[in-house]
């Protein structure tokens, strides 16, 4: 069965590979978490005979088995030369926030035995950072929460086989960071910032006047055709290109008011051309 979907779920201890693994199960996915790569062979060669039903597998591969490293290049060929296509998600986050997450739940770093934990995760990252060029999707899950990387994971995945572009439309605050899956971030701190009008300042981009204020701005009128015209030129050379997804992100300081605005303006605009189109706001709560 040589047309199985194979994801290999790998990437950073404590970056969310479970969450993910459930969120691949949640679609529909045969998962096993901690499968030994050198049983993979195997594995698929019992789902092509035996498993008539399954038809996209997910396998949760790390540094919790120690020959991981040193197997997975030599099986990953093996297979890809035998018809297999693996592909690769690989979920990454910053150190702090691996760091934070290993001391709220007091677990020990699978590298950490006789170091500190933060020895343990850049001795980690080194590890695998040719496992992480090789992969399909990165993930990076520093700001996510769980939902949201459930989300991200299904998001990608489901829409794997449509034909026409996907198109992921995400505000943010610059003082958060850059949304890193970005294939485009669209700077708008040049729009009128209501967060400097009394009235307006504790509502954020999907309230009316909000919306109103920024977009009456007549620099805010020239920006949308301009993007407008922009996108009208891009995606139809990228899907020519054979580009399924594209995130464009657009960011204001604290991703309240005018990029939730834009955001929202732009993904309508999308929808209209019949794109299959989802928009977030990742920092609208925050500020």
């Amino acid at each position: 069965m040589k047309n199985l979907q194979v994801v290999i779920v790998t990437g950073m201890s404590g970056s969310g590979k479970t969450t993910s693994l459930r969120a691949l199960e949640d679609v529909g996915f045969f998962c096993v978490d901690n499968l030994p790569v050198a049983l993979l062979p195997k594995f698929l060669e019992i789902q092509s005979v035996d498993a008539k039903d399954v038809s996209k597998v997910a396998l949760v591969m790390d540094l919790r088995e120690k020959s991981f490293l040193d197997t997975y290049p030599e099986v990953f060929n093996q297979l890809n030369e035998k018809g297999y296509k693996i592909e690769i998600l690989f979920l990454d986050a910053g150190d702090d926030a691996l760091l934070h997450r290993f001391s709220e739940t007091r677990r020990t770093h699978p590298l950490s035995q006789r170091g500190s934990i933060m020895e343990g995760i850049r001795n980690e990252r080194e590890k695998l950072s040719p496992l992480k060029q090789m992969a399909d999707k990165i993930i990076d899950t520093t700001s996510l929460n769980v939902h949201q990387l459930k989300d991200s994971v299904q998001r990608f995945f489901i829409e794997a086989s449509y034909r026409k572009m996907v198109i992921h439309v995400i505000s943010f605050g610059y003082r958060y960071g850059v949304p890193a899956d970005a294939d485009m971030v669209l700077d708008v701190r040049f729009l009128p910032n209501p967060h400097f009008v009394e009235a307006l300042k504790p509502y954020n981009g999907h309230h009316a006047q909000v919306r109103d204020y920024v977009l009456e701005a007549e620099e805010s009128r020239i920006f949308i055709d301009k993007l407008f015209g922009l996108m009208a030129l891009l995606i139809p050379l990228y899907e020519k290109e054979g580009k399924v997804r594209f995130n464009i992100a657009l960011g204001c300081t604290g991703g309240k008011h005018r990029s939730v605005v834009m955001s929202n303006e732009l993904a309508n605009h999308f929808s209209q051309q019949d794109y299959i189109v989802s928009v977030s706001h990742r920092d609208i709560n925050k500020s």
